[in-house]
Formats: structure tokens, sequence, C-alpha cells
């Protein structure tokens, strides 16, 4: 991995311990984006005055949701330094496409009463998979595409549903026939392996350590179990249309922690036929 020593104007001297802890980021500094650095060991990190877990070789991540603001405060303190150092991050502000769908059963765009329990125990189970803070370094791998198709679907783009407009979209869709083998796009340990959740049906949670996680959706099969160790390339389910979708395809979905990323900056999408 090649990283990018982002560099910032000041009038100030800094000391040479301070330059040796200033990080190194590599990722594109944009809403969505999944920032990767290093940086010396023993420095504390911050962003925006929290916590950003360090590696004990430096090495850390962080990401940036849909509608992050702008301007971010990265802040450093090296381990034999007093004060923290603070560098500004200006992120690019991106548009986002609409897309208008129909043909949805009525039962996923709004719910009947009696499955609105069902559907709080499914979020809380998959914020608890998303949760995990381990300190694998999986997440520093260059990741792969999980599954051969056509993008049907991109990271924030708003979805009507039968007229009716609902959250953004957080993924990236690759369209293919049911039975389409996924793979790992990166290492990591499966937190979530469930055969049919309501909206996203069959549902896998991978955990890339320091809170980096994929999310894979709508499975016909799955062929892990929950705590299971994969590597990068290995099967780990195969494409399907159960929960809400109109027809067969992968939801690829990366996440720090609660921030939605966007898995189409981590990899080389192929080029439209």
């Amino acid at each position: 991995m090649r990283f990018i020593h982002l560099v910032f104007v000041s009038v100030c001297l800094f000391s040479a311990s301070v330059m040796a802890s200033q990080p190194m980021l590599l990722g594109e500094l944009t809403q969505g984006s999944l920032i990767r650095g290093k940086t010396s060991p023993g420095t504390e990190l911050f962003l925006n005055g929290k916590n950003v877990l360090v590696s004990k070789n430096g090495e850390f991540a962080f990401g940036f949701g849909r509608d992050a603001a702008l301007r971010q405060t990265l802040s450093w303190r090296g381990e034999n330094d007093t004060d923290l150092q603070n560098m500004t991050l200006s992120l690019a502000k991106r548009q986002y496409n609409i897309d208008k769908i129909e043909g949805v059963e009525q039962k996923y765009v709004s719910p009947p009463e009696a499955v609105l329990a069902r559907i709080r125990q499914d979020n809380k189970a998959v914020a608890n998979a998303r949760a995990y803070n381990t300190d694998a370094l999986d997440f520093l791998a260059d990741f792969i595409l999980p599954a051969q198709g056509r993008i049907s679907g991109v990271y924030g783009s708003q979805r009507i549903f039968n007229g009716q407009a609902k959250r953004p979209h957080y993924g990236l869709d690759v369209a293919n026939k049911t039975g389409t083998p996924i793979i790992a796009p990166a290492g990591g340990t499966i937190r979530m392996a469930h055969k049919d959740l309501y909206y996203s049906g069959g549902t896998i949670i991978l955990d890339h350590g320091f809170g980096v996680s994929s999310t894979f959706i709508h499975m016909s099969k799955l062929h892990v179990e929950e705590g299971q160790r994969v590597e990068q390339g290995e099967l780990i389910g195969e494409i399907g249309a159960t929960g809400r979708v109109t027809g067969p395809h992968l939801d690829w979905r990366i996440n720090w922690f609660k921030e939605r990323l966007d898995p189409a900056l981590l990899v080389d999408l192929p080029k439209a036929k």
C-alpha cells in the first residue's frame, strides 16, 4: 500500500518528534471515503476530538459518511509530546443519483406493524456485528470486487420505491444470476451469517479490523459461519434475490463502525460495455 503524506502550511517550526508522528494518509478526501494511514508507534490520534485506534506499529483507519461535513479536524500527539497538533482535512462534496424503482412488494416499502419488532431485532444484530474494534489489519489490503457482474446501483443514490422516497442507498450493487460466487474482498472474521433478515435476506458481515467491515446482502446461499476466519478471495456465498429486491444481485457495503462508506472508492470497477 502506498501512503500519501498530507502536508499543511504553518508558520511554526516543528520538532523532529512532531514531524515523525505526523500521519500519512491513503484515500480520497471526499464524502463516503475510507481513509487508511500510518503514524509513529505510540502516537495518539483523534478525529474531530474522538479517539482513533492506532496499532502498535502506527496503522489506523477512519471514514467519512455520505453527507459528512466538508471540514474535518485530525489531531495527534506523539509518544514524547505534550501538545496536540492539528490538521484540517477539506473534503470534496459529492453529487448523488436519484433512482426510481417500481414493482417492489408493498410489504417491503411500508412494512406491516406485525414485522416491526423483527426489523428492530435485525437492526440491533447488524449494529452489534459492526461494532467490533479488533486489532486485525486486514483493512490495509488492496480490496478486490467481491462478485462479477453489471454495476446496477451505486453508493449515495436515493431510491424511490413505488413512488415513495426512502433512505439513500449505501452500497455498491452487482447484478448477476442467482448462484454467482461471492468472495471476500479482503480477509477478516465473519461476525454475522444470517440466512434471512427482513430487508436484506441472506446477510454476511465481515470484520476487517479497526472498525472496518464489509456487509453482503440479498444472498441465496452462505458458505461461512459466524466466528470463521476467511482470506481475501475465499468463497463466502452466492448472489441471490432475498429480502427487498427486484432481481438477483449483490449489495456490498463498507462501514467504519456506524459510518457508511463507498465501496467503489476501494476497487477498480469494470468498465461499462
